[in-house]
């Protein structure tokens, strides 16, 4: 498969991590990728780790299965860096993105020696600042297509105003904040 691109998402219960992968793939399919987006089912209840899956292609996906080396990790939730591996088959060539405040050396000592580049970006202060809440995955998802290339900055921000006009059809409203999250996001993922 040419240009295959894996990401995992690992999140917890409602913070809408399996939302954000779904979005990816959507907007990957709009710019002509194959794409495949789903989560990993388990113990569904609200604050439960959750894994989610991406695969984008320029040719066929002809593998179904759950991601196990995938090139990009993306944390929406920093605590579970030490309840779970998030590395585990990370490939060094790709790279994390987590969702954290916390220093560059604790990430490094709970990454288990992971060599590859890491990024981190403060979700809950964009998303609280641009949503007054606290949504994580909206700045997640600007931050994993930042990092990972998958499509330019413009194009994945006009794929996302169409997609919030469709989702958010009955709340309006809400597109600007999600919008200006995004925005906000794609400028603030920083590399450590």
């Amino acid at each position: 498969m040419e240009n295959l691109i894996e990401i995992r998402w690992h999140g917890r219960g409602g913070q809408g991590a399996k939302t954000a992968s779904l979005l990816l793939a959507d907007a990957a399919f709009n710019t002509g990728k194959y794409i495949q987006g789903f989560p990993e089912y388990g113990p569904e209840r609200m604050g439960a780790p959750i894994t989610a899956y991406n695969r984008i292609s320029n040719s066929p996906i002809t593998v179904h299965s759950n991601i196990y080396e995938p090139d990009y990790v993306v944390v929406v939730d920093d605590t579970l860096l030490e309840s779970v591996d998030v590395t585990s088959g990370l490939k060094e060539t790709g790279a994390i993105v987590i969702n954290t405040t916390k220093s560059a050396d604790y990430l490094k000592s709970v990454l288990k020696g992971y060599n590859g580049d890491i990024y981190t970006i403060d979700a809950r202060k964009i998303s609280e600042e641009a949503l007054g809440r606290y949504f994580p995955n909206t700045p997640m998802l600007a931050a994993i297509v930042k990092v990972s290339k998958i499509m330019s900055d413009e194009d994945f921000l006009e794929d996302m105003k169409g997609s919030f006009k469709h989702k958010f059809a009955k709340k309006p409203e809400v597109i600007d904040g999600n919008m200006k999250a995004l925005e906000l996001a794609l400028k603030e993922v920083k590399k450590i």
